[in-house]
């Protein structure tokens, strides 16, 4: 640590003698003797080249499949070199939250486009600068939404597990109670939603499309909802927003999401964004900051922290969300993501993976794994097999280098965008076809 401060040793000095204390351990006096750490067993220092040598060993012992056919909140999408390059610049990996923003207009400026094209993609009146992940922003999304007389949030079962699990995490905290509405057949239960609403219900979620691909009647769903005076949250995926009916156009008053598809890697999960957006109604329930653009003195257009919550920060007790920070690197390589792409190349990825993976799923129907379930999908679907032969299965694939659908369920949960080749798509097939025949 001694090296990274910048201070020397005769400036630290000077500090100690300016606080009257003799040396840097005169600091924590009041701190028992048997706190102290008296030593740590460390190994001696590496050379950057040996560092570099340990950490590609340790890598190594990763396996990244070549051909990936598995999704489930976590996407394989083409990321353009430029968002790489210019996300790396070294003033952009370590910009810190831009507080001061007469010396921070570059991020700023960079979160406010980002803020609009979220807004652009989903259709909604504002968003915030980012939480921390799709299902963080889908458990934030129930604080927006509940009231002294409306205490109880639904969600469909065919959302993510990790998503209600999130919700049921943040329900338990803040007492509220939380209502998984059924969902045959992989989707959601109209009947049994109205039947569930109540006076005291604030909020239902519904993903599209959902955790099994398919795409639910969003619309007909936003208007039971609204009927019962509930708020209707959308949890959608950012590249399928580029063909679906926005969350706007559905009636949706809230918006949420994982940006992950938007130009970052799967990672082994994370980091990842969580994106937010509302309607204008519900602006100020919004949590995180958000990024507003105004004018300075001289008429010239300026950037500035707008509509932040200080209890979100030194005011816990009272504050409605305990959001305090946001994943500004990752939002800002999504809004890189989207620029390089444009609209026109993020309607050609997802129509790709929309006409691959039903590519896909005709080519395993005929090898001899029949859809599941029903109904239009985008670029995910369940096909129904035996837990057991879907392990055979899976294990075939490995071999050949390609990572299968996801157990789930009735089968397995497939998924294929872009980045995957025809030829890809019919060798998995034909594996597929030899398990099943042995």
């Amino acid at each position: 640590m001694g090296s990274y401060v910048p201070n020397s040793p005769a400036v630290r000095q000077q500090m100690l003698e300016a606080m009257g204390a003799a040396s840097i351990r005169d600091l924590y006096a009041n701190v028992p003797e048997e706190m102290f750490l008296k030593e740590l067993d460390l190994p001696a220092g590496k050379s950057e080249l040996e560092v570099r040598r340990a950490v590609t060993a340790m890598a190594e012992k990763n396996h990244v499949f070549r051909t990936c056919l598995r999704g489930a909140g976590a996407y394989r999408h083409f990321i353009p070199a430029v968002v790489k390059s210019i996300a790396s610049r070294e003033e952009l990996v370590t910009a810190y939250t831009p507080y001061q923003a007469e010396i921070s207009q570059g991020i700023l400026q960079s979160i406010f486009e980002y803020q609009t094209m979220i807004c652009e993609l989903t259709g909604m009146d504002v968003s915030n600068a980012s939480v921390y992940d799709g299902a963080t922003a889908a458990a934030e999304s129930i604080t927006m939404c509940v009231d002294r007389k409306r205490r109880r949030a639904l969600v469909s079962a065919a959302a993510h597990p990790q998503v209600i699990e999130t919700m049921r995490t943040y329900c338990f905290g803040s007492g509220v109670e939380l209502t998984v509405v059924p969902a045959p057949n992989g989707r959601t239960d109209k009947e049994a939603l109205a039947a569930a609403l109540g006076d005291d219900a604030a909020c239902f979620y519904l993903a599209q499309p959902n955790y099994f691909g398919l795409i639910e009647d969003a619309a007909e769903i936003g208007e039971i909802v609204h009927a019962a005076g509930a708020k209707f949250v959308m949890g959608v995926n950012p590249i399928a927003c580029a063909l679906l009916e926005t969350p706007a156009a559905c009636g949706a008053d809230v918006a949420v999401g994982d940006g992950q598809p938007l130009g970052l890697d799967t990672a082994f999960g994370g980091p990842y964004l969580g994106f937010m957006a509302a309607t204008k109604k519900l602006m100020r329930q919004l949590p995180g900051r958000i990024v507003g653009r105004t004018h300075d003195v001289d008429g010239k257009v300026g950037y500035v922290l707008t509509l932040t919550a200080r209890e979100q920060h030194i005011r816990r007790e009272k504050a409605s969300s305990n959001i305090c920070s946001n994943q500004a690197l990752c939002a800002f390589i999504a809004g890189l993501y989207m620029s390089a792409m444009g609209a026109q190349g993020l309607t050609q990825a997802a129509r790709q993976s929309l006409s691959k993976a039903h590519y896909l799923a005709g080519c395993l129907a005929e090898a001899g794994l029949p859809l599941l379930h029903e109904g239009p999908y985008f670029h995910e679907f369940v096909t129904a097999c035996t837990p057991e032969t879907g392990e055979k299965i899976l294990a075939a694939l490995a071999q050949a280098d390609i990572l299968g659908g996801l157990p789930v369920e009735g089968g397995l949960l497939w998924c294929a965008t872009e980045l995957v080749s025809r030829e890809e798509l019919d060798k998995a097939a034909d594996i597929v076809k030899e398990v099943l025949a042995q």
